[in-house]
């Protein structure tokens, strides 16, 4: 039995578990919250990218006729990038009521996004029902590619690809632009930046609404490899809590390189025994901070590199 296939496999669903971490950990670095709805903004961004794709228009049959005739590659680009921006912009909101818990006891923002991540799960159940569906793919990223004697998904091909750029992408933001080094500045001293003239309300709106639109891209990407259904969120959220501790709650490599090993550990174990698949990467979380409690790449600030 060749492992290459649950290799790959595992290295796309490592990247995907990457990029929800990243913009979990952002959060976390600026505004020192844990945002336990980050897995229901998740399933939202899938549930956004559907209804972009296949738009409900009922009073506006020109209209969707019209969009719906457009090639379901151009569809399908569009979701990728209104999807995120819709969720961002409800995070927005979710951050609006967010001030009220700043500066006091950690437990009212947990209790606040936990109450949010039911909202948002029961909306979801409501707008679109509780039954599984499915992201319509473009021709051109279905099916099977042929390589050797071995056959790979087209598209996970393609989630791997895209995961890359948009980490990439991410790195480069925070590291050569001013706006991330605000960003950075403010995960090591918020009080400094006010001190600065930054106006840290913006920030923190701006880094939050970047954190959720991040979880929600990595929900367009894994839409067609999980499925759609409203409780997806947690098969996300805990994965992205685990890698962020596992790389070490100080590094942004540090995260890429944990969801890359849980995602190997997963997809090889999957591969002679798939019940214990997702399992395996509690087990590897247990026995790395045994003997290393801050993680593999554990340093003081969240986004120090």
């Amino acid at each position: 039995m060749t492992l290459l296939p649950h290799l790959f496999n595992g290295l796309t669903l490592g990247l995907l578990f990457a990029l929800v971490a990243l913009g979990f950990m952002l959060i976390v670095g600026v505004m020192e919250t844990i945002n336990l709805a980050h897995g229901s903004l998740f399933a939202l961004g899938m549930y956004a990218a559907l209804a972009v794709i296949a738009p409900r228009l009922g009073w506006l049959p020109e209209w969707q006729a019209a969009y719906l005739s457009l090639p379901a590659g151009t569809r399908y680009a569009i979701a990728l990038f209104v999807a995120p921006i819709l969720v961002g912009l409800f995070g927005l909101l979710l951050e609006l009521c967010l001030r009220r818990t700043y500066g006091r006891d950690p437990l009212y923002g947990l209790l606040l996004t936990f109450g949010a991540a039911l909202v948002i799960e029961e909306a979801i159940r409501l707008v679109w029902g509780s039954t599984e569906k499915q992201l319509p793919l473009p021709e051109a990223l279905s099916g099977a590619l042929l390589v050797g004697d071995l056959i790979y998904s087209r598209y996970r091909l393609f989630a791997c690809g895209f995961s890359i750029v948009a980490i990439v992408a991410l790195w480069l933001f925070l590291e050569k632009t001013p706006y991330g080094a605000i960003i950075k500045a403010g995960a090591h001293d918020s009080e400094m930046v006010r001190a600065l003239g930054i106006n840290l309300a913006r920030l923190r709106a701006a880094v939050f609404a970047l954190g959720v639109a991040l979880a929600a891209l990595a929900g367009v990407v894994m839409a067609p490899i999980w499925g759609i259904r409203p409780q997806v969120g947690v098969d996300a959220v805990v994965p992205a809590f685990l890698v962020i501790v596992l790389g070490g709650v100080g590094s942004l490599w540090g995260a890429v390189s944990a969801g890359l090993l849980v995602g190997m550990v997963v997809g090889l174990s999957g591969a002679f025994a798939s019940e214990w698949s997702m399992l395996s990467m509690y087990l590897l979380f247990i026995a790395v901070v045994t003997f290393r409690a801050r993680g593999l790449f554990g340093r003081k600030s969240v986004l120090d590199n």
